[in-house]
């Protein structure tokens, strides 16, 4: 018998709460595809009226003996961790193909195994990423991405209470749901045991034979130093085996990344190739980015001391400014990322050769792009819009607005034109 999905009291709203809204009374089937731990099963409950949990040994014989089962299932119908029997995913697919209404089937796991069919046309996949900004509800936001993306948000105001103390504490406790409560030695072991658990048994269930634990670990430190870099990989893996003769294959490290972007650990951001010819020289690097950026501080044994300090630890890989600045990059990737998927949007990078210029964030949205600068200060200075101004120069009216996020308290725009939002200001 299939479980009744539990009641949900206590929850905290997610920006992909509004996706669903929009979209799952009209598409039979919706994956929810992310890294462990991020909420899909507790979003997903909230819209089921029964559940089927293949972490169960009961429930996943029962469907591997017989996946036509979810037929007789009451809908809609959650189908956690679909990916403990693989032959659940065509199942799901030959029942929409019977019926296509909407609002059927929930599934949540990891990405679609090599061996199954795509699911196009049949069942939709939405992002989810770790708890944004605006979700861990740290101040009221008062600048909406919508609004830049319209092109109606000319002017920009309001009071950030967030501190750079806070947003560090917030870079280290992560936005995994279940770790929120978590500081200090718990959070801190807790996050190592995530950690273990990718290395030690997620990776064998992606089908790869971890041979030398300590070597994907010292891999993944690697990355995790290079977090906001364009860092080629053969740095990330000297940095990874510094001292060592015999240094581990391109192909080996190779697995590592792909299996670690099939399991949403990794989330790079591609480089941006824009489709007209204003931008030329542009590289093809991708930016490295772990899911999330309080991944990358414990895999460092980075603390809010360190931080804070500028102690950057062992970290070995060229960077220009402090750790500290880049993981708050990628704080402000992990909130950006989760707004744009929600009008649409795709997120970008942009370098040109030998890094004359760069913006950390290219935003695609119809009608145009919106591109954003990381900035730790809370003092915005010429310099610190002058690529802004470059895009805006060489794109003209494609360039839908254009802002510096910062870890300062004020949120306004510059007479030139750019905009200037603290990132706890900047909601859906």
């Amino acid at each position: 018998m299939e479980h009744q999905s539990p009641d949900r009291t206590e929850y905290s709203h997610r920006v992909i709460d509004a996706d669903l809204d929009a979209l799952f009374g009209q598409l039979p089937a919706i994956l929810l595809d992310g890294p462990k731990g991020v909420g899909k099963t507790a979003t997903a409950q909230r819209r089921c009226v029964t559940e089927r949990r293949l972490d169960n040994e009961t429930q996943r014989l029962l469907v591997e003996a017989d996946p036509s089962i979810f037929a007789t299932d009451p809908k809609p119908l959650l189908i956690d961790e679909w990916h403990r029997v693989p032959t659940a995913w065509d199942a799901i697919r030959r029942l929409v193909d019977a019926d296509p209404s909407g609002g059927q089937f929930l599934l949540t796991g990891s990405a679609p195994a090599r061996s199954s069919h795509s699911g196009a046309g049949r069942i939709a996949s939405l992002r989810m990423r770790p708890m944004c900004l605006e979700e861990r509800q740290l101040c009221p936001t008062t600048v909406s991405f919508d609004a830049l993306r319209s092109g109606t948000s000319t002017s920009i105001s309001g009071r950030s209470s967030v501190t750079l103390a806070d947003y560090t504490r917030e870079l280290v406790a992560g936005g995994f749901p279940g770790m929120r409560r978590l500081d200090g030695r718990a959070l801190q072991t807790q996050m190592t045991s995530y950690i273990n658990r990718i290395v030690d048994h997620d990776l064998a269930e992606a089908g790869y034979r971890v041979r030398r634990p300590a070597a994907v670990r010292g891999w993944l430190r690697a990355y995790a130093a290079a977090t906001a870099t364009t860092a080629t990989w053969e740095t990330i893996r000297d940095a990874a085996t510094g001292g060592v003769a015999n240094k581990p294959a391109k192909t080996t490290t190779a697995a590592y990344t792909e299996l670690l972007t099939e399991l949403r650990i990794l989330d790079p951001i591609e480089a941006w190739a824009p489709t007209n010819n204003h931008l030329v020289r542009l590289t093809g690097a991708p930016k490295h980015h772990l899911a999330d950026p309080a991944l990358a501080a414990r895999l460092l044994q980075r603390t809010e001391r360190h931080l804070l300090t500028g102690d950057n630890g062992t970290a070995t890989i060229p960077r220009d400014g402090t750790l500290l600045g880049n993981l708050f990059e990628s704080l402000v990737a992990l909130s950006i990322r989760t707004y744009a998927q929600s009008v649409d949007g795709y997120v970008y990078h942009l370098r040109t050769e030998a890094g004359r210029n760069e913006v950390d964030f290219i935003v695609e949205v119809d009608g145009g792009v919106l591109a954003f600068e990381a900035k730790l200060n809370a003092a915005v200075t010429d310099a610190d819009v002058r690529h802004l101004i470059w895009l805006r120069d060489r794109i003209g009216d494609d360039l839908i607005d254009a802002a510096v996020i910062t870890a300062g308290p004020d949120a306004y725009r510059r007479t030139d034109g750019i905009a200037v939002i603290p990132l706890a200001l900047l909601g859906r």
